[in-house]
């Protein structure tokens, strides 16, 4: 059976009413997710080309801008957490679908933002600001966008197909990265760098706040998963899920460290790794990116579906166990090669589909439905925000102060960590999820 009909078979709707159409609901969950991370990754693969503009080169060290921008990419990321307890309390209150609305819009403001931002020559120091408040929105949006979303898309899945239509959320989520990488590695082709570093970067995110736009007119056709009976009863306070349910707030953050840092550094990070520690070409990088990036994108339906057949245990022992033990191997392989570079990612990609593509299942999982968005933002965003987010800064403040073979170990001991949290997990495939 393919994975359409997968996703169109048992129409049932928890209260008797005429159902919304799955494909539907997974067409408006996916195309306004992917337009959210066109816009957040556009940043982490034009970073080499604005750094400079934003941010003054400091004396003797070139590699001042580019810390300086991941710096600012991690402090967007540490907004995600507050956009995770705010839309996602926004999702739990008011319903998942004014929630998706208000994080697409937040977002195409803050690419619009980062477009418009004035040079550091022109504007002094307003330059690095201006970028930051940028960053801050466009962190707070995406905090949101994954409560919201993923409690949108599992909620939304028939019996037994909870781990394929959770899949979805990185097939979405890679597919706005593809069109990043796609976007940038054509700008970088018909530009020269001088063009590119001057005005060329500005045209993605130009892009972005228009997809924005796009995003969320698919949006409005969403129907609420909410039951009646949630709609009826009392609003949960924001703060309820970290009260009530503290254990399972720990828990999501133990299910992501590893998940996290492994993403990050291999769909993110990973070119900018190899043009600073191995003298890769900039243009071959984002190439191998969007070559790798589309070969992500195909396993994860088949890791979801894997997953409502065998569990989602099996899938998280061999990811977390994997990175822990070939980490290190794999990034010690990079070297200026096309070739070494794109082997180390397919294969860092492979293993890496045995957490993100049935991550928002297994966290929709641990969850009532009451606080099921605001549970899952929160613990999961910060965990993000430590780990995921500051992975390129850390990589790189690795390699500034001498030490760039640190950095697999860090990424290896974090996914350790996860290993050992994800042996203690039950079984949870076959459960039925409350509505």
């Amino acid at each position: 059976m393919s994975s359409a009909e997968h996703i169109a078979k048992d129409q049932a709707s928890p209260d008797g009413a005429r159902p919304p159409s799955r494909l539907r609901q997974l067409a408006a969950a996916s195309i306004g997710n992917a337009v959210e991370w066109y816009d957040w990754y556009a940043y982490s693969f034009l970073a080499v080309y604005f750094a400079g503009q934003i941010f003054p080169e400091g004396a003797g060290n070139s590699l001042v801008p580019l810390l300086s921008t991941f710096a600012v990419f991690a402090v967007g990321f540490f907004m995600r957490p507050v956009g995770g307890l705010l839309m996602g309390a926004v999702a739990d209150r008011r319903g998942r679908r004014t929630a998706l609305t208000l994080t697409i819009l937040l977002m195409g403001g803050g690419s619009l933002l980062v477009a418009l931002t004035p040079t550091y020559a022109a504007t002094g120091v307003l330059a690095p600001l201006i970028l930051v408040v940028a960053r801050l929105v466009q962190g707070l949006s995406v905090g949101g966008e994954f409560a919201a979303s993923t409690t949108f898309l599992v909620e939304s899945a028939g019996p037994g197909r909870r781990g394929l239509f959770s899949s979805f959320q990185y097939v979405s989520t890679t597919a706005g990265q593809l069109l990043a990488s796609g976007t940038a590695a054509l700008l970088a082709a018909l530009l020269t760098e001088q063009q590119m570093g001057e005005w060329g970067w500005r045209v993605a995110f130009l892009v972005g706040a228009l997809l924005s736009l796009l995003g969320l007119w698919i949006r409005r056709g969403a129907q609420e998963t909410r039951s009646s009976e949630q709609q009826a009863a009392d609003r949960p306070g924001i703060f309820e899920a970290l009260r009530r349910h503290p254990r399972q707030s720990l828990l999501i953050c133990g299910i992501t460290a590893g998940g996290t840092i492994a993403y990050y550094t291999w769909t993110t990070y990973l070119p900018t790794y190899a043009q600073v520690n191995a003298g890769f070409d900039k243009g071959d990088s984002l190439t191998v990116g969007t070559l790798s990036l589309a070969f992500f994108a195909l396993l994860q339906p088949l890791g979801g579906m894997l997953s409502d057949r065998i569990g989602r245990k099996p899938l998280l022992l061999g990811f977390s166990l994997g990175f822990a033990v070939l980490a290190v191997p794999l990034l010690h392989l990079v070297t200026d090669s096309f070739a070494s570079l794109l082997l180390v990612q397919c294969a860092g990609m492979v293993l890496l589909t045995g957490y993100t593509a049935i991550a928002a299942a297994v966290n929709a999982e641990v969850f009532p439905a009451r606080v099921r968005a605001a549970g899952i933002g929160f613990p999961y965003s910060l965990t993000v925000a430590l780990f995921g987010g500051t992975a390129p800064y850390v990589g790189t403040w690795f390699k500034q102060a001498g030490h760039a073979d640190l950095f697999p170990w860090y990424v290896s001991a974090l996914c350790l960590v996860s290993f050992l949290v994800y042996l203690t997990l039950p079984e949870t495939s076959r459960q039925k999820l409350e509505k």
